[in-house]
Parts: structure tokens; C-alpha cells; sequence
């Protein structure tokens, strides 16, 4: 399961690697932030090819995407590792795990196609852990993918360099972008050792690019749930993005290192979507409720309810085959 990376240089007789916007520089025998990638005898290794510790044929609405390839399963594949450390993480296992840590299936790019294609799944998602950290794999199974007539999907932090996202963009159809903070300068390093700019940036190169973009905003307690984070990150996404792209807000539940805060009240999210719909977004939805109406698409014109969804299961309703709404005649962004 060790290969040689991609994506980086030596100078000066140090490795640096190019593949997210930490570009650790590596001494020989250590590995980068993401624990995954080793220097050895002046090259970088990644530790992880192939190496899956999660695989299932998930709805796409799981990821979360509401507006790509409705009512359609995704193969998706998890390996471990990650270049963020947030406090937060609910996948904290595999994102925390180094390679030996835990139980891992070896899979080749071949075989992530054949059985995508053998559960009857028309894509593959890169899930679970952040699948930047194990960019390699990623990259020959996405071409391999498209060969097959597969779309693609990320699932991310945001944190890849121009350079890594530049070079799988033509093999990557969507993506849903997390989000961490926007206002809070404080936030993504305090809680993820990471910086927020980074993020921002690959978001607006994947919407140049052609890619489809969701993003997803987990809401935590007295971190980022101020009013004025929910105007500006409206205001941006609006202005850099599109009023049309799908915003998830999530609800958060104590996990790891986040154990002695609350659940985020639901009338908080309430709150905050009215807010990011009053700045003029068309699509705001609140995910990790049982509350199944925040999961619904409506009409962003006349209100009509266009997508009901329940759990995973998706039902198309008022909505014509050229995706307008049956009731005033509103084109809506969705790719089928």
C-alpha cells in the first residue's frame, strides 16, 4: 500500500509536499501533518494507497448532495488520515489513524470500479476521512471511474492545493465543502490547526472549474453561531459562488475532543437559515435533525415543495423533466 506521491518537490535537500495548503517539509524517515505521507531516501511516500477502512453504497444525499444526481447511490470509500485535527470530528478513528492503527482492505483502482459497478451505484464518493490525504488512489480510481461512465465525488475539507485540485478537476464532477467558520479568524486554528483562506480559495476554483459545489456549515455552540457569521458567510458564497449553491447547516452533537458542550438548539438553526435566505441565498437546508421539512427543496420564487425528502428516501414532486417549477415556472439548479 506504499507508493510513491504525487505532488512534491526537494529544495534544498528537504522534501516539501505540494498536495494540501499545510506543504509540510518532511525530514527523511518522518511523516507530514496528515500522518499518512513519509519522507524516505529523498522521496515522499504515501502510506495509504489503496488502504480502505470504510466502504458502502450510500444514497448521495448522504454526502450531503441534494442538487447532483438525485435519488442515485454513491460506492463510497474512506481510508485514514487527516491534515486537519479538529476537536470536533466525528470520524475521529480513521482520521487519527496511522497506518498499522487499525484493520484496512486493500483495494486497487480497478477493483473501486468493478464493485461500484457490481452495487449498482452510478458513482464513487472519497468520504469518511478527508480524501486529499490519499490523493494517489483517488486520482487513478477517478480516471479509471470516468472511463466507466462514473461520476465522481469529494467530500472535504477544502484544504488541497490549486495544484493537486488543478490536476484532478477534469476526473471530479462535485463536491461538498465543509466550512468550518467564517468570521471567527480564531476558529479554524484553535480548532482545527488550520486556516480558513485555503478553503475559500478552493471552493472558487471548483465553482470556475465546473464542478458542482455544496457546502456544509456545522453550527457548534458559542464557536461560530453569531448572527454576523451567518451574514457574511450569505454574503460571501453569494458574491464568490452563487446565490444557487446548496448550503447545509449542521446540526452539532458533542463529539471527541468537544464532549462538554451541548447540542446546538434547533432554533438556532432556524435562525440561522432565515438569516442566509434573508441575504439572498435560494437554497438552505439543516442537516442531523429529525425535523424532515429543513431537508426538502422548495421553490425559492413561490415556495412550492419541489423535493421531498424523508431519511435518505428522495421523491421528486413538482417538478417538471427540464427542471422547473411545475407551479410559476422557475428554473432550478439541479443536476440530474
Amino acid at each position: 500500500m506504499e507508493k510513491e506521491a504525487s505532488l512534491y518537490h526537494i529544495e534544498e535537500g528537504k522534501i516539501q509536499c505540494d498536495l494540501c495548503n499545510h506543504r509540510c517539509i518532511i525530514p527523511d524517515g518522518e511523516h507530514g501533518i496528515c500522518g499518512v505521507r513519509k519522507a524516505k531516501n529523498k522521496k515522499l511516500y504515501t502510506q495509504v494507497y489503496g488502504a480502505i477502512s470504510s466502504r458502502n453504497a450510500d444514497p448521495i444525499e448522504k454526502k450531503p448532495l441534494y442538487h447532483f444526481k438525485p435519488k442515485t447511490r454513491a460506492m463510497s470509500y474512506g481510508s485514514i488520515g487527516c491534515n486537519f485535527s479538529c476537536k470536533h470530528c466525528q470520524n475521529y478513528s480513521i482520521a487519527t489513524a496511522k497506518p498499522g492503527d487499525i484493520p484496512v482492505e486493500e483495494l486497487t483502482p480497478e477493483e473501486s470500479v468493478k464493485l461500484t459497478k457490481s452495487n449498482e451505484c452510478k458513482g464513487i464518493a472519497y468520504t469518511y476521512n478527508e480524501p486529499t490525504v490519499w490523493f494517489e488512489f483517488n486520482y487513478d480510481s477517478a480516471k479509471l471511474a470516468k472511463k466507466e461512465d462514473l461520476y465522481t465525488v469529494y467530500v472535504t475539507n477544502g484544504y488541497m492545493t490549486k495544484k493537486a485540485l488543478e490536476k484532478i478537476s477534469p476526473y471530479l464532477d462535485a463536491a461538498n465543502v465543509d466550512i468550518k467558520a467564517f468570521n471567527n479568524t480564531d476558529f479554524y486554528e484553535n480548532i482545527s490547526s488550520a486556516q480558513l483562506k485555503p478553503v475559500l480559495e478552493t471552493c472558487k476554483l471548483m465553482s470556475e472549474k465546473g464542478i458542482h459545489l455544496e457546502l456544509t456549515y456545522l453550527v457548534i455552540p458559542e464557536e461560530n453561531d453569531d448572527e454576523e457569521s451567518f451574514k457574511e458567510l450569505a454574503n460571501w458564497i453569494i458574491e464568490e459562488l452563487g446565490e444557487e449553491t446548496p448550503l447545509h447547516l449542521s446540526r452539532f452533537y458533542p463529539s471527541h475532543k468537544m464532549l462538554d458542550k451541548d447540542p446546538i438548539p434547533i432554533k438556532t438553526l432556524e435562525r440561522a437559515r432565515e438569516v442566509i435566505i434573508d441575504q439572498g441565498m435560494k437554497y438552505v437546508y439543516i442537516g442531523n435533525v429529525s425535523q424532515t421539512q429543513y431537508a426538502n427543496t422548495y421553490c425559492p420564487a413561490c415556495d412550492e415543495l419541489l423535493i421531498e425528502r424523508r431519511g435518505y428516501s428522495t421523491k421528486i414532486k413538482n417538478l417538471s423533466d427540464d427542471d422547473l417549477c411545475k407551479n410559476c415556472g422557475e428554473k432550478i439548479d439541479l443536476i440530474r
